[in-house]
């Protein structure tokens, strides 16, 4: 399972993700949709540690993804 909760990510004065929350159960099928420029790709790039929130947390199964041995 993923959750997140409360991701915001701000690049100086600009927010790209504002206080997103959300939870994907494991074996469904699930749409990340939006246009350019939503914060699409930074909340990704937040969900694998490629990025850190300026707050917030997420999980991949109650840990963080980035502290997995093995994806």
């Amino acid at each position: 399972m993923i959750e997140a909760h409360a991701l915001t990510k701000r690049y100086g004065k600009t927010t790209a993700v504002d206080g997103m929350s959300f939870t994907v159960q494991p074996g469904r099928v699930t749409g990340f949709l939006g246009p350019n420029g939503a914060g699409k790709s930074t909340t990704m790039r937040m969900v694998v540690g490629l990025d850190r929130p300026t707050s917030g947390t997420v999980t991949v199964n109650g840990h963080a993804y980035a502290a997995s041995k093995a994806p």
